[in-house]
């Protein structure tokens, strides 16, 4: 299949099926069967995504078997420049040159110094100006941690409101936010308690079967009703955490109106707003955070993943009204990574030089559209959704019974199927969602038109061969 050429040269044009192209096949290497021997039964990416690497570079990666991939999954959207950005590489040598201390626990350096500055410039001018920032341990996970303990401290009040389909991480007071039950079944009682779980404004599978704004009204509705009735048998909680896109729950976007609404609800009823950004942060989404696109200012943010440049680091940045709690309230050992603050600050400097949050709904918008374009020959592709370039497509079995919206319901089955046709046609995809049944797209943002051109191209040709395997 090839990308037919579009009378208008930047517009994506309809894609046609033609019969030329490589596959790969895959057979277990000795790396991957010492993996599988010797590494835990946890280990999760190698199970669908059976490579085992030796170089990469910008959107490419090459295993070794030399064959090389579009990665669109980028370090579950660590990646924001790709694999081996010149900047990056320049200021992780520019640390060793100096012979700068690489490890300082929460000693300041100037390294990290910048770092805070870099960061506070991007934030609404709102929240910069009366923002403080915990460093965490190097995971999103620990960031979680920590606000969860920020809030609580402050506030005197211990129950916090989560959402269907949340994700936040998988350590014990993380995993308890999460909506997916699959991880929590085999832990019983999780160490962390309190955690009242809400609907999320899922607009394709609205949980009150309504969708659209109504759904969002009534959702909103249900929240304030909750937070403001003094027989719902919720204690009024220390905090709500939210995703303005969630991630790992299928790339669901929040109605802009509910982010707004959530916003104004919790405000008045003096609950903190904690929105994690650690996956949808940093111009993945067209903007340089996810709820920016609502013009709401949070009062806890979350971050990691992209922040550090590639290497590992996570912060919590907050208002100050939240700064109660006492010294070593929370720590870590390997909160002073200067190495990620000089590149993640060298990342921070090009997304807003080389205006990345523009591309990035520039790009989003152009992969969107081929895969609309897509849907004309493949029902299967049932809701296509996102934001910039953090997108999902959920797919869906026209065959089976609509839901009260008149929806398909989800086909589980298909997803893996596409995923492995990607693989073999070198294009590296995730799955998410209920059932697994999302495919996502996580392309690191320097992603060319031209790329994302390919990246649909090989999409549509394994659609096509796993529909036809069924």
């Amino acid at each position: 299949m090839s990308v037919a050429t579009s009378l208008i040269e930047d517009q994506p044009a309809r894609i046609v099926l033609t019969p030329a192209e490589t596959l790969f096949q895959f057979n277990e290497s000795p790396l991957l069967a010492r993996q599988s021997q010797q590494e835990s039964n946890a280990r999760s990416y190698p199970r669908r995504i059976p490579l085992a690497l030796k170089r990469a570079k910008g959107i490419y990666v090459e295993d070794v078997e030399g064959r090389s991939f579009i990665d669109c999954l980028a370090g579950a959207g660590t990646l924001a420049l790709g694999h081996n950005h010149p900047v990056v590489i320049e200021a992780i040598q520019q640390v060793l040159s100096d012979e700068l201390p690489l490890h300082t626990l929460d000693l300041t350096t100037p390294v990290k110094d910048q770092f805070v500055q870099d960061l506070f410039g991007l934030l609404p001018p709102a929240l910069a100006a009366q923002a403080k920032i915990q460093f965490c341990g190097p995971t999103g996970t620990d960031a979680v941690e920590a606000a969860l303990k920020l809030v609580r401290t402050a506030t005197g009040r211990s129950t916090v409101l989560s959402f269907q389909g949340g994700y936040h991480g998988m350590s014990q007071g993380a995993l308890s936010l999460m909506g997916s039950l699959g991880p929590k079944k085999p832990m019983g009682a999780l160490l962390s308690s309190g955690v009242q779980f809400m609907p999320y404004p899922y607009d394709y599978r609205c949980p009150f079967g309504l969708g659209g704004a109504l759904g969002v009204q009534v959702n909103l509705n249900y929240l304030e009703n909750l937070l403001n009735d003094p027989e719902a048998g919720v204690q009024l909680p220390a905090a709500v955490i939210v995703e303005a896109v969630q991630g790992e729950g299928g790339v669901i976007p929040a109605d802009l109106d509910w982010l707004r609404g959530l916003r104004r609800i919790t405000e008045q009823a003096g609950v903190a707003l904690i929105v994690d950004e650690i996956q949808s942060g940093f111009a993945r989404t067209g903007k340089m955070f996810a709820f920016e696109h609502a013009g709401i200012i949070p009062d806890v943010v979350v971050m990691s993943k992209a922040i550090g440049g590639s290497l590992p680091l996570a912060v919590v940045v907050y208002r100050d009204w939240l700064d109660t709690w006492l010294p070593g309230a929370h720590a870590g050992t390997f909160r002073g990574n200067q190495m990620a603050m000089a590149a993640g600050s060298a990342v921070m400097r090009y997304l807003t030089e080389h205006k990345i949050c523009e591309h990035a709904a520039a790009m989003g918008e152009r992969l969107s559209e081929h895969l609309r374009i897509l849907q004309w020959d493949f029902p299967q592709l049932g809701d296509i959704r996102g934001r910039g370039l953090m997108l999902g497509v959920e797919l869906v079995d026209p065959t089976g019974a609509p839901d009260a919206q008149g929806h398909p319901p989800i086909f589980a089955r298909l997803a893996p199927l596409v995923q492995r046709e990607c693989l073999r046609r070198g294009l590296i995809l995730e799955l998410g969602g209920r059932h697994g049944g999302v495919v996502r797209f996580l392309p690191p943002l320097v992603i060319t038109a031209a790329e994302i051109d390919r990246v649909a191209d090989i999409f549509g040709r394994a659609m096509a061969a796993a529909t036809a395997s069924l």
